[in-house]
């Protein structure tokens, strides 16, 4: 089973990243660009089959060591093989 995770900050959260990356875009004529937000993706090979396991397991990783539930949400879809 395959787990995509998508990680991002949580609204409030200052992103100097983000903000980077829109003043890249304008510098290269993208003007239309209002807003950059920037965040994760991860993908997790899993050997567990059974859907509710492995979404516990996931999640449990999440919580864990893959966000900061201080600043970061997250959320993930999973995938059979």
């Amino acid at each position: 089973m395959k787990a995509k995770i998508h990680i991002t900050l949580k609204n409030g959260v200052l992103d100097p990243q983000g903000k980077a990356i829109s003043g890249a875009l304008s510098n290269l004529g993208f003007n239309g660009v209002e807003n950059v937000r920037q965040g994760k993706y991860i993908e997790v090979e899993l050997t567990e089959q059974n859907p509710g396991k492995a979404y516990d397991e996931i999640d449990a990783m999440c919580k864990k060591l893959l966000a900061n539930s201080v600043i970061e949400n997250y959320r993930f879809e999973l995938e059979q093989r």
